[in-house]
């Protein structure tokens, strides 16, 4: 691994941890914020109405991510026409489902009594409907961002996308409070809100116009079979959302169908906790998922067999030292936290870390296979895994409580590692055993040099021209 992959793997956790940062900054500061200058019951109308319309981001999600995973392949090969080619031909691709989401959208708000649907008492009817219109826009306007933060990908400046991106969030969400510091109700905060990732959407286009010289915004490089090659993929992506969903409140639900709403809340509190870990590992994963893709789009098979191994690595370590820590005060920290509420159970926080480990494993391997674009089947099996896992939390519950419940989750993880790990060394050309290995042992050439020595260094080119 040459030093330019390692500057870049540098640069891509620190946008990624920047940008995780601002996220946790922006839930830390909306909620007093809103309850200072807003009564307790409009901010929870707001909360309902505002979360309708991310469900429609679930119709183009992974639209992006898979042309993107295939102009960064494509510009690896020195192939970059074709990677304009899939560019234009995902862009009216995803113009014109959102166009044709918007319209439809439209039609049921006009004809739909929203506010008396979504039991919201505080919030006129019209304003309910004006508030998921514009919020709806500014959702589906989120993908063609996906789009353009690829092309920042394609090119190995994935990490200042994701600053950008991340910049563009941080001043969307600053007008908004404005909004609410002066006096505005929740139409014009909406407003607010979609008028600036408008802008912010039309900035990004433009920045990445003046940056990617080969990039160019037409329809003369589209291409109907070009098109249909991501829908495959695309709709894959979707069901990684779906079984998250199965995997946090589907099992939510078996444990209070089992056991009643006190026990829900008490595994909810000790696995909340245990995600701590989960979050990390997910950096690590972003983090790597670029070089993944750059490495098997060139056909180096060592560098994405090496990335493959000391991601995976990372992951393990990274779960493990916090599991660690976790086990050691998460019992204190639940006390105090809930203020005493939830009783703090070792052994249940126990078995939801080792979890996260399992977790860790599968989770990282399976970054080669998305950032491949070989993920429809793991996608499917996914969705099985934690389907399976409800079932058998509720009878498990049932059984042995909390405990079983816990363990129940087990099952999705281990059928996921059964899975993903031969996959994806096939992908790489390793073996179980030689990989296996790779993760007791730590290479002299990956010993980091010191940070500020490599942010000294000089920028990764941008490979426009």
């Amino acid at each position: 691994m040459d030093s330019h992959v390692r500057r870049r793997l540098v640069w891509s956790f620190l946008s990624s941890w920047i940008s995780r940062i601002s996220s946790t900054v922006i839930q830390l500061v909306q909620l007093p914020v809103f309850l200072h200058y807003w009564t307790m019951p409009l901010y929870g109308d707001w909360l309902i109405v505002s979360a309708v319309p991310t469900y429609l981001s679930f119709s183009t999600t992974g639209f992006g991510t898979v042309a993107g995973n295939q102009m960064t392949m494509m510009v690896a090969r020195d192939d970059r026409a074709g990677a304009l080619h899939v560019f234009q031909s995902c862009w009216w691709l995803i113009a014109g489902l959102c166009s044709a989401l918007i319209l439809l959208l439209s039609g049921a708000l006009y004809f739909l009594p929203a506010a008396r649907l979504l039991g919201i008492h505080n919030i006129a009817e019209g304003d309910t409907k004006w508030i998921v219109f514009y919020l709806g826009v500014s959702v589906l306007l989120g993908q063609l961002e996906q789009l353009l933060q690829s092309a920042y990908r394609s090119v190995t400046r994935y990490a200042y996308g994701t600053l950008v991106k991340t910049l563009m969030s941080l001043t969307a969400f600053a007008l908004t409070l404005v909004a609410v510091v002066l006096h505005q109700g929740p139409r014009v905060t909406a407003l607010v809100y979609a008028c600036a990732n408008v802008a912010g959407t039309i900035l990004l286009a433009l920045l990445v116009k003046r940056d990617i010289r080969w990039i160019e915004f037409g329809w003369s490089h589209a291409g109907a079979a070009k098109m249909r090659t991501m829908v495959r993929p695309a709709l894959a992506f979707m069901c990684f959302p779906i079984g998250n969903s199965l995997n946090l409140a589907g099992t939510q639900m078996a444990i209070n169908y089992a056991m009643g709403a006190t026990s829900v809340v008490i595994f909810s509190a000790a696995r909340t906790v245990s995600r701590a870990a989960l979050q990390m590992v997910q950096m690590v994963n972003s983090t790597f998922e670029p070089e993944l893709t750059i490495a098997f789009g060139a056909g180096k098979t060592d560098l994405t067999r090496t990335l493959h191994r000391r991601a995976c690595q990372l992951a393990l370590l990274v779960a493990l030292v916090i599991v660690i820590g976790l086990i050691t005060v998460g019992p204190w920290f639940l006390t105090h936290w809930t203020s005493g509420h939830v009783p703090p159970s070792r052994g249940l926080l126990s078995i939801l870390l080792l979890v996260v480990v399992f977790f860790a494993l599968w989770s990282t391997s399976a970054t080669l296979m998305t950032a491949t674009n070989q993920h429809q089947r793991m996608a499917v099996i996914y969705v099985i895994a934690t389907t399976l896992t409800c079932a058998v939390c509720y009878f498990s519950a049932t059984w042995k409580g909390l405990y079983g419940a816990g363990a129940a989750l087990l099952i999705s993880e281990l059928a996921m590692n059964l899975y993903v790990l031969p996959n994806s060394l096939r992908i790489a050309q390793d073996t179980f055993p030689d990989f296996m290995a790779s993760l007791l042992v730590y290479p002299a050439s990956l010993k980091p040099a010191p940070l500020l020595a490599r942010l000294r260094r000089s920028r990764p080119s941008l490979e426009a021209e």
